[in-house]
């Protein structure tokens, strides 16, 4: 029995420096179990390959498809090859308000994940207190006034045989690895955003040429015209019909310059910057980027598996799945140790006296009885929260595809659209100047030639609109199949070094 003091004391201290240092062995192990967790999925899978099939792509095929590796597709903006579009992307990764709200909700997740595994691991409190009582005259105890000191260390741990806390920690890593996937699911509307406004801005802008070069050859109509009618040779006529063919014309580019401000704007406020501030970078006209966009349409829709909206749907559901784990670990025992160590004493000259001493230590065991069912009410409320992450995952892969099938069809057929305006900008071109011909040798009267500068200037704005939403299109592929991920790569990987 006199061992017995020292056997207590020397678990109280166990207690104590394991809580102080860390349980190195135990933090090890739940490492580990969070990491296998990312290889043991709880997720209920979807049989992906039932669902490609279901949904085949029509366009799919082997030779096209090659073109476009997961190499490229991670920074697909570097295909279309225009450095001012590269600038803007990377300016956005930088400085875009909603990603760095993103980013903040991983670091979030990231410190909850820390708070969970904590709950593993002994905790350790200083207990330390003076106290001064004045007793009353008529209390049954002895009167007076009283001092009392006290200095301790409290240790406690929670042994987790059930796998409650364990499965809160496995929600916790599932929870941060749900908000990584939807800092890349933001990222990727975002960089795919930039692009398609940066080509609608050149778009804007080649059309935008096109309408003045059409202004300046209808105003040389207009003093040849002119000319002919001061020296009587026409009636006023065509040259009213130039006049007006002319203001028309006109009419069009100050909606054009205002489309070409607010795109601006909207990339200045998608790259972080003040609007205003990209005039000199963006105004000067540039070609949009020349690239065969037939070249990666021929991309099977199971490559959608990427997607960070369905990774990120898929770990929400292993997350719940976790909790519900843990609230039917309710039900069942909980163990706990718990040891105190210090020293108390009335007066503070003989608290570090040898009689000051003193310590407890024991075992816990807590076993729910009654709760009026709130526990297994709780563990019904997870099961459903469970049946819904599920069918929202499901719902998540449904979408993903039938957007990746939307994306290849609209692609494809804006292709076979560009081709169609293409040759009737060159057959307008050539009626124009048959219509031309004809007038000045007086065989047809000038109807015709408006006729055909108005179906030239219609098919040449609309040709120039189909490229660019050739390319635009291009991009929304890339988007849904989850591309552009390697500048958040560089980035994550940079900050786990530093960490």
């Amino acid at each position: 029995m006199k061992m017995l003091p020292k056997l207590i004391t020397s678990t109280i201290s166990a207690l104590i420096v394991s809580a102080c240092f860390g349980n190195y062995v135990l933090a090890a192990a739940v490492e580990q179990d969070i990491h296998s967790a990312d290889i043991r999925t709880d997720v209920k899978e979807v049989r992906w390959t039932a669902l490609a099939s279901r949904y085949a792509n029509p366009y799919f095929a082997e030779s096209a498809g090659a073109a476009l590796s997961p190499a490229l597709l991670s920074s697909w903006w570097a295909i279309l090859e225009d450095e001012t579009l590269t600038v803007l992307i990377e300016s956005s990764l930088s400085n875009n308000k909603d990603l760095q709200a993103a980013r903040a909700r991983v670091n979030e997740a990231r410190a909850a994940l820390g708070v969970s595994k904590a709950t593993l691991l002994p905790w350790l409190d200083s207990n330390s207190s003076w106290t001064r009582t004045k007793i009353s005259d008529n209390a049954p105890t002895e009167s007076g006034l009283a001092n009392s000191y006290k200095l301790s260390l409290d240790a406690s741990w929670e042994i987790d045989i059930f796998g409650r806390e364990r499965q809160k920690v496995r929600a916790a890593a599932a929870d941060l690895q749900a908000e990584h996937a939807q800092l890349y699911s933001t990222w990727v509307s975002l960089s795919s955003e930039v692009a398609i406004n940066y080509l609608s801005l050149r778009t804007f802008q080649q059309r935008l040429s096109i309408a003045e070069n059409n202004v300046a050859l209808q105003e040389e109509t207009v003093e040849l015209l002119q000319a002919k009618y001061d020296a009587g040779l026409i009636d006023e006529l065509p040259l009213s019909q130039a006049k007006y063919t002319v203001s028309q014309t006109k009419s069009t580019i100050p909606t054009i310059k205002t489309n070409i401000a607010a795109t601006i704007n909207r990339l200045a406020i998608l790259t972080g910057r003040l609007p205003g501030s990209l005039e000199e970078l963006l105004q000067k006209q540039k070609e949009l980027p020349d690239i065969n966009s037939m070249l990666y349409v021929g991309i099977p829709a199971e490559a959608l598996r990427q997607r960070p909206d369905i990774h990120a749907a898929e770990r929400q559901l292993a997350a719940q799945i976790a909790r519900s784990k843990s609230a039917k670990a309710d039900l069942r025992p909980r163990f706990s140790l718990f040891g105190s160590i210090g020293l108390e004493s009335v007066s503070s000259g003989s608290i570090f006296a040898g009689g000051s001493k003193g310590f407890s230590v024991g075992p816990q065991l807590t076993l729910p009885i009654f709760h009026a069912g709130a526990i297994r009410k709780n563990i019904k409320v997870q099961t459903a929260r469970e049946e819904q992450y599920l069918a929202v995952y499901e719902q998540t892969v449904l979408n993903a595809v039938a957007e990746v099938r939307d994306a290849l069809v609209a692609a494809t057929q804006e292709n076979e659209r560009n081709q169609s305006l293409k040759e009737g900008m060159e057959a307008a071109a050539i009626a124009l100047t048959v219509a031309s011909d004809k007038y000045n040798n007086g065989l047809t009267d000038f109807q015709n030639v408006i006729d055909a500068q108005r179906a030239l200037l219609s098919l040449e704005d609309q040709y120039a609109t189909s490229q660019g939403q050739k390319i635009s299109n291009l991009v929304h592929l890339f988007k849904v199949l989850g591309g552009g991920w390697e500048p958040l790569a560089q980035e994550e990987a940079a900050l786990a070094n530093t960490r």
